[in-house]
């Protein structure tokens, strides 16, 4: 795949690109319409691509709690046995809580976990049809509302009688960013995990109280580029943190609804390294 097309992508799902503007630009690239609508599948997320992880053995279901403006909603995936465990709040992208999402929340619980995967879309009462929706959704989300939404997951998660007080974090894209922002807030975290997630201001690192794993694309240059005064300020102020660029790999290469992006290697290697991280840090 071009390279090229790939970025282009990337832009027009993180920046304010029309569909129309994408399109016209897609097919500068690739020649002609016939051929930019034949690459576009390849490209374009598809939940039919998705790994499914089965529910057996685990316990599901959906909850609520309180959200600024409004109600929270998420999914909840554990192991079944009614214990207590220690939970990860898993942070989706820019797209809502989705299928994929929930797989990886079903993932996390297959490891030994509780996992909550919120919706921040619920907050503004938002259920977009479609992908291009959802993204344009995400524009009408205040960011003090967005922290203080996932900080009231964590609150949330003290509340359950299978939660044993223990709380990490997960995020991929937007929640990549979210993961790092909850870090900095909740010196009470004791476990943060960004994929090619936005980086926090460099002043704000000394907060960070949990241990933190970064984990990057070497394509992702966008992204990229805020890493090295992220990990000088980790460096300077003594956290403990872990940071893993793999070669070759793009932006949302864990995403497996993402063909053109999605790298088997890599997202195996670094979902390994993150519940490796999780087990040593959660316990």
């Amino acid at each position: 795949m071009d390279q090229r097309i790939i970025n282009l992508y990337d832009e027009y799902t993180h920046a304010p690109l029309s569909r129309s503007e994408f399109i016209k630009r897609l097919v500068l690239i690739t020649g002609s319409m016939t051929a930019a609508m034949t690459i576009l599948p390849l490209i374009e997320v598809n939940a039919s691509n998705a790994r499914v992880t089965s529910g057996d053995g685990l316990f599901t279901e959906r909850v609520s709690f309180a959200g600024v403006p409004g109600e929270m909603s998420a999914y909840i995936a554990r192991p079944e046995a009614e214990k207590k465990y220690p939970a990860i709040i898993v942070i989706h992208e820019n797209r809502g809580l989705n299928a994929h999402i929930e797989d990886v929340a079903r993932r996390a619980a297959k490891e030994g976990f509780l996992a909550i995967a919120p919706n921040a879309l619920s907050a503004i009462g938002a259920s977009p049809a479609n992908e291009d929706e959802a993204r344009a959704k995400f524009q009408e989300l205040k960011a003090e509302n967005n922290t203080q939404n996932f900080i009231n997951a964590f609150d949330y998660l003290s509340s359950r009688k299978d939660h044993n007080g223990l709380t990490g974090c997960v995020g991929f894209c937007w929640g990549g960013a979210m993961s790092n922002t909850l870090a900095v807030k909740l010196p009470a975290l004791k476990a943060a995990v960004a994929f090619y997630g936005r980086q926090p201001a460099a002043e704000e690192v000394a907060n960070i109280k949990a241990a933190v794993q970064l984990h990057y694309g070497s394509l992702d240059e966008r992204i990229n580029a805020g890493i090295p005064s992220y990990e000088e300020a980790l460096k300077k102020n003594n956290v403990n943190y872990e940071l893993y660029m793999y070669e070759g790999a793009n932006h949302a290469f864990h995403n497996d609804t993402a063909p053109s992006r999605y790298n088997e290697e890599a997202a195996k290697l670094a979902w390994s390294r993150t519940i490796g991280f999780f087990k040593k840090y959660l316990s």
